[in-house]
């Protein structure tokens, strides 16, 4: 079957089309090229419209323990936000942290086509793949946590060969079923447990002597050398501390080169200025990012209301806790390898921090100067939900409205913010690079991002609204493979996701030690340990997409 989209602006920045009209075909789930005099089946006139492929949430914390924790202990966040059990519909509920069906039905109705991860324990891969497998309507993936495991500073203790230290790392991938690999302030959440508060990048941990210095460059070099498309996705040290800037800029610097992405990069920005003691340092990491183009980020914007801050980062999360709101909260450790804490919090415009912390991250959005190598999040849900992404488009696509926003937190966070001065606006040939073809190329995913000849068919049709909020709340077509799946924002057919996976090479005589490893400190055998594909593509009714890898030294 052929389907025509006749007649909409394409906007598809990895093949350089900035509102050209034109006509896309679709057949057998991918696009192809154009075929004015072939016999079309299905047409839909889209003229006029604005035309995207699928957008792709780079970070969303969307599956394992900590959304789980956050459901139980938040029974007032699922008052008010149901979703209603339909003819296509199965019910859910939740607003900061909502269900896995609630999530994957709201993500589609917002034009998105595949949401990743961030923070997938190799230990709880089994439940997050269960959780990511539960959420319809959207590819998935995730990226393995390491970097305070006890078996990798183990061996960087004991200065291993560098050859089974990437063995570990890719056995790792290939058992948790992962994209990519993430750690969470390098170290420190391990360091915690032997009492350290705190742990820079150059400081050792209390036990293993290693730093974070040495944890991210080991691990910054080993998917470099292993062909791991991704770069390490790094939560950096001392999340959400005044201060934190000159840490992120070391970090920046102590990458000499390696490819690192840097994640909610907004709460890593602060500065010590002022009575207060706490200030923006948007500009100078913005700056440093513009300057290395190994280094990516995304923002991890917040915007004001209540949601939940969920983290492995349980030295920070810990520190977190005082600013509960409702005052309550989790903090654990999991199988001496991680933590995990969940912390909810409301950001208040007229708090002097909060508002501060909303304006820098508009400022580094506004900064940056690529925007191939800057992702559009909230880091959902620690500095928003995902569904107030259109809220954050508009702010960056018109500077009246975000003058405006400006005008109504606090006076003092207004007068210590360049965000007034700040004139950009971002077009949409450079939204569909944050939330498209920029997250694509990143993680290695060549057929998804972008509308060309031989993509999948995840496309999306949005009015050209000049409230650009009210259009990529509501699109007017969203297709999935070919499928129609939401029209005016509304579900037309609930389908099934793909899981994305990277499967670098290893020599498999690493789990001789692994083998040992697992039956002195683990509750779970390593048989068990390891995520099989049966249970992704039977249980989830899913399928899984290898994305290729190859050795780059």
């Amino acid at each position: 079957m052929l389907m025509k989209l006749k007649g909409g602006r394409i906007y598809d920045p990895a093949n350089g089309e900035d509102g050209r009209t034109r006509d896309i075909y679709v057949r057998d789930g991918r696009i192809v090229a154009a075929s004015p005099d072939a016999k079309v089946d299905v047409e839909h006139d889209v003229t006029g419209r604005v035309v995207m492929a699928g957008a792709i949430d780079p970070h969303t914390h969307i599956g394992g323990g900590k959304m789980t924790i956050a459901r139980m202990m938040l029974p007032e966040d699922h008052r008010g936000s149901e979703v209603a059990h339909t003819g296509l519909t199965r019910a859910g509920t939740g607003f900061a942290v909502p269900s896995t069906l609630a999530a994957g039905y709201r993500y589609a109705e917002m034009g998105y086509t595949a949401c990743f991860e961030p923070a997938m324990l190799p230990a709880n891969a089994r439940q997050a793949h269960m959780e990511m497998g539960d959420t319809p309507m959207v590819d998935k993936g995730a990226f393995a946590m390491l970097g305070s495991d006890d078996f990798l500073l183990r061996q960087m203790a004991a200065r291993k060969d560098f050859s089974a230290i990437k063995d570990y790392i890719a056995w790792t991938m290939h058992a948790a079923q992962a994209i990519a690999v993430k750690v969470v302030n390098p170290g420190g959440i391990s360091a915690f447990k032997f009492n350290q508060r705190k742990l820079d990048l150059d400081e050792r941990h209390a036990h293993y002597g290693v730093t974070p210095r040495d944890v991210l460059t080991t691990l910054s070099r080993g998917l470099m050398e292993l062909g791991v498309t991704h770069p390490l996705h790094v939560h950096g040290c001392n999340l959400g501390v005044p201060g934190n800037l000159h840490t992120t800029l070391d970090t920046i610097r102590a990458m000499e080169g390696l490819p690192v992405h840097l994640t909610h990069i907004q709460f890593h920005s602060y500065g010590t200025e002022g009575d207060k003691k706490f200030s923006s340092g948007a500009a100078q990491v913005a700056e440093l990012v513009n300057a290395n183009r190994n280094v990516s980020i995304d923002v991890g914007q917040i915007l004001f209301g209540q949601t939940c801050t969920a983290s492995g980062d349980s030295m920070r999360q810990y520190g977190n806790t005082k600013s509960a709101n409702p005052k309550k909260w989790v903090v654990m450790d999991i199988e001496c390898d991680a933590g995990c804490g969940v912390v909810p919090m409301k950001y208040r415009d007229k708090s002097f921090v909060n508002a501060l912390q909303w304006a820098i991250g508009l400022e580094i959005f506004l900064l940056a100067d690529d925007p191939w190598r800057v992702f559009l999040t909230t880091d959902h849900p620690n500095g928003a939900p995902f569904t107030t992404y259109p809220h954050l488009i508009r702010l960056l696509m018109d500077k009246g409205f975000r003058r405006d926003m400006l005008q109504k937190i606090h006076p003092d966070a207004q007068a210590a913010s360049i965000v007034g001065s700040l004139d950009r606006e971002y077009t949409l040939y450079e939204i569909a690079i944050l939330t498209r073809a920029g997250p694509a190329r990143s993680l290695g995913l060549k057929d998804r991002g972008h509308l060309g000849p031989g993509a999948c068919a995840d496309i999306t049709v949005y009015p050209d609204d000049p409230n650009r909020e009210a259009m990529f709340t509501t699109p007017e077509y969203v297709f999935k493979n070919g499928e129609l799946i939401v029209r005016n924002g509304k579900i037309k057919k609930v389908v099934q996701g793909a899981t994305h996976v990277a499967r670098p090479e290893y020599d498999p005589a690493i789990e001789r030690d692994l083998r040992d490893y697992f039956t002195r400190y683990h509750t779970v055998s390593l048989d068990n340990f390891k995520v099989a594909d049966d249970e992704i593509i039977g249980h989830d009714k899913g399928a899984i997409i290898v994305q290729p890898t190859g050795a780059r030294v």
